[in-house]
């Protein structure tokens, strides 16, 4: 590969320049209050710079009272429909929910009945990929990384689209949907093809079912024996719903928002947004929660000694445990104060399936995590703001239980939220009228140019 010709030449250059890159180009953060600048699209009080309006969703973590941000019992709205709501609806009728959650996200109507079955055709007709699309883009140019694959392979997909450029309302709604159906085969392909030349295991493709669902379909083309239980298929589909969408001011939905404001093609906006769930900060946060957890269970002895596991919190806090960040991951919310609704649903699923499978003392430690972790960062911090579990802290667990591989924690959060994503780009065309263009302070002074043969 290139990479060793001129490589020690190509370090050596690297090193020098950022040595003086770093040292000529930093800036004092105060830099930031000085000019008001509301640092990462926040104000003062933690809530999002408005920069929208949507009728897409609606998460709700406090209220204003008299100029003061109250917190609440966290609410997630999808179409003005409240979450629970949505969710108890399908379980009491014995559905699975996805589909039905994706129908009312693009269209902004629950479907009927003969519109849901329709809806399920239609989508089960798509999800098959591309001819030849496993073999040229996945099996030729295997990742490392399924995300990036994703990525790319929702890139590739431009060339598979008759029109891949127009933004009509039904060209976007006919792309959406075809994404939405064709997304859960590319994350299971690129799955295996890294398994298989990454990891030394057999290559095993599996071919869609049209009779099953979404997540059905995610559970039998991911395994070798294509089987999953009954209660698999329900809790996936349930963490699906819960993932589909929330608000467009996530880093995601921002980012499809944006490129979506250029009149850029659907699936450039589409993979922009992969490229933003990967971050650790963003979807890949359930990655960090799990990897936290397995530290905290090899370094705590009793799971049900309080006091044990404070300590090791307040240590991970001190960055003299954990990645050495300072943070416990899973913990806190850019919107959520006083609770995750996210959280609260799956908390009450994990318990019951840990029960089932064994698993309780595992839950039970991640529990104590939720209420021990706010006491130990009031303890070194002092400060009044009211942190409660996030989504993140439960779904990685309950990924474990279903025996998905960590590497498919966030690519099957981009199969949900794709639903979310194509919402926001078909409002966001049609709507925004816009290019969404924010602005920067300069803090670079004035300077002459010099002669080359001038400087020293």
């Amino acid at each position: 590969m290139s990479v060793e010709k001129g490589g020690r030449s190509l370090d050596s250059f690297v090193d020098t320049i950022c040595g003086g890159y770093l040292e000529k180009n930093k800036f004092d953060p105060e830099l930031y209050e000085k000019f008001q600048v509301h640092r990462g699209l926040r104000n003062p009080d933690g809530s999002g710079v408005l920069a929208g309006v949507t009728r897409i969703g609606s998460v709700q973590g406090a209220v204003l009272r008299d100029g003061e941000r109250i917190p609440i019992e966290g609410r997630l709205y999808y179409r003005g429909i409240e979450i629970n709501d949505l969710i108890g609806g399908f379980e009491r009728e014995g559905r699975l929910g996805f589909e039905e959650t994706a129908y009312l996200l693009l269209t902004g109507e629950l479907p009927k009945a003969s519109q849901l079955e329709e809806f399920k055709g239609v989508l089960s007709e798509l999800y098959a990929l591309p001819d030849g699309f496993t073999e040229n883009m996945i099996l030729k140019a295997p990742s490392r990384d399924i995300m990036n694959k994703l990525a790319r392979s929702l890139l590739a997909l431009y060339s598979y689209d008759a029109e891949p450029d127009g933004c009509s309302a039904r060209n976007l709604m006919r792309q959406s949907i075809e994404l939405i159906a064709r997304i859960p085969l590319i994350v299971s392909h690129a799955y295996a093809v890294k398994s298989h030349y990454f990891d030394n295991r057999s290559l095993v493709l599996h071919r869609p079912q049209e009779h099953l669902s979404i997540a059905e379909n995610l559970l039998h083309t991911l395994r070798h024996d294509s089987s999953y239980t009954d209660e698999e298929a329900r809790i996936l589909d349930m963490c699906l719903v819960l993932h589909a969408e929330h608000g467009g001011g996530n880093n995601s939905a921002f980012s499809a928002r944006v490129l979506s404001s250029s009149g850029t093609d659907t699936y450039s906006a589409m993979s922009a947004a992969v490229g933003s769930l990967k971050g650790p900060r963003h979807g890949g946060a359930n990655l960090k929660v799990m990897g936290m957890l397995d530290e905290i269970m090899a370094n705590v002895r009793d799971w049900n000694d309080r006091d044990e596991i404070s300590a090791y919190l307040g240590r991970m806090l001190d960055k003299r445990a954990g990645d050495g960040s300072g943070l416990i991951y899973g913990m806190g919310h850019a919107v959520y104060t006083l609770s995750d609704p996210r959280a609260v649903i799956l908390s009450a699923k994990a318990a019951k399936m840990a029960e089932g499978r064994g698993m309780s003392g595992e839950y039970g430690l991640i529990k104590n995590v939720a209420e021990l972790a706010p006491g130990e960062f009031y303890k070194r911090h002092g400060t009044a703001k009211v942190i409660g579990a996030n989504v993140d802290l439960f779904s990685g667990f309950i990924y474990k239980m279903c025996d998905i591989p960590s590497e498919l924690f966030t690519p099957v959060f981009a199969v949900a939220r794709m639903v979310g994503w194509c919402a926001h780009r078909i409002e966001e065309r049609l709507f925004g009228g816009r290019i969404i263009r924010p602005a920067y302070r300069s803090i670079s002074p004035e300077r002459k140019y010099v002669l080359l043969s001038d400087r020293d």
